[in-house]
């Protein structure tokens, strides 16, 4: 079945006082979902973002492809609002940090990271965070080479299959979107949260990584990207 295109977001999830995002929560932790394709959870002052492949316009360019460095700019500045904004302490990249192998985006990212001394930024690594140990290691990051545990929460890159029952997954890897169709058959993909009972896949921060379309089910739920608002999508 896919969604309709009517998409205004639930009553029972949407409850948090401001309309931009949508607050859910994980035995008695409360979360939200935020229209800059992150997730914060404000006890912790924390944000979690997924998959920004910084670095992959570079790589594109060494190509000969013309893919302008701004694009990583524009997400700089998202992250440098999001701390702001909601005076995080502790950023966690959900993998895929970096796209591959090093070039000169990476001395930006760290510059970047050291404008904000109070905040912590942590990477679980996903399949391309590939960089050489050493350029991990020039205290600007708190590596997690295996999926970490932050309250009632587990991290991880890649979906896992396993999850405990008291734990709740936040991931990342996949880039869900969902299709919405119109009454002419229109057809438009959004970046969206997935979630199924005990886990929560994460959009794609990167402005260049492309989406997957998910299937939907009466298990999941999907809470679509819509401009500068997030709305539950109803299945039918």
């Amino acid at each position: 079945m896919q969604p309709s295109a009517n998409i205004p977001p639930s009553s029972e999830n949407a409850i948090s006082p401001q309309e931009d995002r949508i607050e859910l929560s994980w035995n008695g932790e409360k979360f939200l979902l935020l229209p800059e394709k992150a997730v914060l959870i404000p006890r912790l002052r924390t944000i979690l973002i997924a998959d920004p492949h910084f670095g992959k316009a570079a790589h594109f360019r060494k190509a000969g492809i013309p893919i302008p460095e701004k694009v990583h700019v524009q997400d700089f500045l998202k992250i440098q609002k999001l701390i702001h904004d909601h005076a995080a302490t502790e950023v966690y990249f959900l993998g895929d940090l970096f796209h591959s192998d090093w070039n000169e985006s990476w001395t930006d990212l760290e510059e970047f990271a050291g404008y904000f001394p109070g905040c912590g930024f942590h990477l679980v690594k996903g399949n391309h965070d590939i960089l050489p140990e050493k350029l991990y290691q020039s205290g600007v990051w708190e590596i997690h080479p295996k999926p970490t545990i932050l309250g009632n929460f587990l991290l991880s890159h890649e979906p896992l299959e396993d999850v405990p029952s008291e734990m709740f997954n936040f991931c990342g890897h996949i880039h869900p979107g969902i299709a919405l169709y119109g009454i002419a058959r229109q057809r438009m993909v959004l970046p969206c949260f997935f979630q199924n009972e005990r886990q929560m896949i994460l959009p794609a921060f990167g402005r260049f990584t492309g989406i997957v379309s998910m299937a939907s089910g009466t298990d999941n739920r999907a809470y679509a990207i819509a401009g500068k608002k997030v709305v539950e999508v109803k299945f039918c």
